[in-house]
């Protein structure tokens, strides 16, 4: 095999031992070096794919609480709309409740007025007529005590004119 070694430059032994050396190398470095590599490798991607699960389960998380919250948000919309409502209605109850209070006591108070009208129109023709008929029993006193003429008759007349006048102002 020298003469084989000698075209070919290659010694089948060396590459035999090489060819064991590179295998025992492959199998070490598959050992002690690739197979940490792939363990640390998938850890990083498991790492990895958590972190991502984890960013999905908070997004998620924070859709529904921003569902939440809109529906709070709608909800208390709905119910501060329903309370204005109340309310809106309760003062047009109350305004309406014034109101026909107010028109009652107006119309109490003119009743009361007109009767005060005129219980005071009374009683002013009752003082007119007891002034007339204590005017008349003057007159009349005055007929009686002497006898009357045309003469003396229009200046009582004329008398109780005056004095009716000055009574009234």
């Amino acid at each position: 095999m020298t003469g084989f070694e000698q075209i070919i430059g290659i010694n089948p032994w060396t590459a035999l031992f090489t060819f064991c050396n590179m295998i025992i190398t492959f199998l070490l470095l598959k050992k002690f070096l690739f197979k940490p590599v792939k363990k640390m490798i998938d850890a990083r991607q498991k790492e990895i794919d958590d972190m991502y699960a984890q960013a999905e389960s908070s997004k998620a998380e924070a859709a529904k609480l921003q569902a939440d919250y809109e529906e709070h948000l709608s909800s208390a919309r709905a119910e501060r709309d329903e309370i204005l409502a109340d309310a809106v209605s309760r003062a047009q109850k109350r305004e309406a409740e014034i109101i026909a209070e107010a028109k009652s006591d107006a119309a109490a108070i003119r009743v009361k007025a007109e009767a005060d009208i005129a219980q005071e129109k009374k009683r002013a023709l009752n003082e007119v007529k007891n002034e007339i008929s204590s005017i008349s029993i003057s007159i009349a006193q005055e007929v009686v005590e002497r006898e009357i003429t045309a003469a003396d008759h229009e200046r009582l007349v004329s008398e109780f004119i005056g004095r009716l006048g000055e009574d009234y102002d």
